[in-house]
């Protein structure tokens, strides 16, 4: 038997499928490249179109209404066809989207009202827990100077751990 088949041997056909094998797995991620930007063209090719369509749009409306304004005076019929069609033809107004409509005055106005509202009652909080603490330092003061002793320490009453005052007879 011969190793020779069509004029090649055996070897030569391994390594050229090898080559083959190499090739291809160079291409497929060539492809799929290839494949993402044409799909990134269409995108952007349709965007063109669109504000293109657009541009043409806003640029036709206005002319169609001077044109119906000239013919007004000899024919009325064609002017106030050439006003519908004009109004037809002008573009419709992007309308606000997103973060853009949440930004209305109407919101802020509204949302600064109640950080400010929550902002004044935090205050007044905080101010009358100083003069209540400030108060209250200031009478346990003004007791131990008259007495000469510490507020707390009064003959009458013991202080529990619990927050009750027994009377020292009982």
């Amino acid at each position: 038997m011969s190793l020779m088949r069509n004029g090649r041997s055996m070897s030569k056909q391994a390594s050229i499928g090898d080559r083959a094998r190499d090739v291809a797995a160079q291409a497929i991620p060539q492809a799929r490249r290839a494949g993402t930007q044409a799909r990134q063209a269409g995108t952007t090719a349709a965007q063109g179109v669109k504000q293109g369509a657009r541009g043409a749009r806003g640029w036709a409306a206005p002319r169609m209404h001077g044109a119906a304004d000239v013919i007004t005076a000899t024919a009325p019929k064609v002017s106030s066809a050439l006003h519908r069609a004009a109004e037809q033809v002008q573009p419709v107004p992007a309308g606000k989207t997103g973060i853009r409509r949440l930004l209305n005055w109407r919101w802020l106005l509204g949302i600064g009202a109640a950080v400010a509202a929550a902002g004044s009652a935090a205050v007044v909080t905080m101010r009358r827990y100083q003069n209540a603490t400030a108060d209250a330092k200031h009478a346990a003061d003004s007791a131990s100077d008259e007495t000469g002793q510490p507020a707390s320490s009064e003959e009458g009453s013991m202080n529990q751990v619990n927050g009750q005052v027994t009377t020292s007879g009982r």
